[in-house]
């Protein structure tokens, strides 16, 4: 691990045996030590989102953000794998450009040795491209970089830093964005399950429903499509419930 970024970060073990990262300036690590990071972007993104899209030749994915770059890595083995003639475009944003640099020398689970190739042209580079794959990383505002798109996306994973500790990537008008960016038969993955998140996703039009993985602590599916196989949070009821709670809104987080 040496000259991995460690002046901002804490390197984690979680449970899974694979390493994470505590960011000294957020106050959070980039995944669940409890679930484990490479189970984590397995199960509350990866499996859930490539089944969804199982019959197209051609996907588009949204990476919010890139942090560690798990979730495109693990999406990376997945397809190569499972799914080798699909066509595989992934387009992630990342403020950090320092950590993204330095992520040729983090160590990752065995899973990636075959990466290598992809993990140095990712941090030196900024992208990689070969027949099947193309992976783009944008370094800067993920706020700015989404509002680019147009019904593009086949799949959003929403695995920004908590709303807690990075609020302007969970309000309701970034979903709004977001509903700007993905297709209507598209899914929107995210490990958050708190209400502010769901009622944010609701207000777009939503359909939010509970993500249930194995030995993996309950997450958030939401589509603008219904959404077979998965329990649906019936949103109005909450509604009811929380009359108090609302979306958190970007004039909250501006003055």
């Amino acid at each position: 691990m040496q000259n991995f970024d460690d002046d901002l970060h804490t390197i984690t073990l979680s449970s899974d045996g694979s390493y994470t990262a505590y960011s000294k300036k957020y106050k959070e690590h980039y995944h669940s030590t409890q679930d484990g990071a490479f189970h984590e972007s397995i199960t509350k993104h990866v499996l859930p989102a490539s089944l969804h899209v199982k019959d197209k030749k051609t996907v588009h994915i949204l990476d919010i953000c890139y942090g560690l770059g798990f979730n495109t890595l693990t999406t990376l083995l997945h397809y190569k794998e499972f799914m080798p003639d699909v066509q595989l475009n992934i387009y992630s944003p990342e403020l950090d450009s320092r950590l993204v640099k330095s992520l040729r020398n983090f160590t990752y689970p065995s899973q990636f040795d075959s990466l290598k190739e992809v993990i140095v042209a990712l941090s030196t580079e900024g992208g990689y491209r070969d027949e099947n794959i193309s992976i783009e990383l944008f370094l800067g505002d993920a706020r700015e970089y989404i509002k680019r798109f147009t019904k593009k996306f086949d799949i959003v994973y929403q695995d920004a830093f908590s709303p807690s500790k990075n609020p302007m990537l969970w309000t309701q008008e970034y979903f709004s964005d977001i509903k700007n960016a993905i297709k209507d038969d598209g899914i929107l993955t995210t490990y958050s399950t708190a209400l502010k998140t769901r009622l944010a996703l609701h207000v777009n039009g939503f359909y939010v429903y509970i993500n249930s993985g194995e030995d993996c602590r309950d997450a958030t599916l939401a589509s603008l499509s219904e959404l077979t196989g998965y329990k649906r949070v019936d949103m109005e009821h909450k509604i009811r419930c929380n009359p108090h709670v609302q979306p958190l809104q970007e004039r909250e987080l501006t003055h």
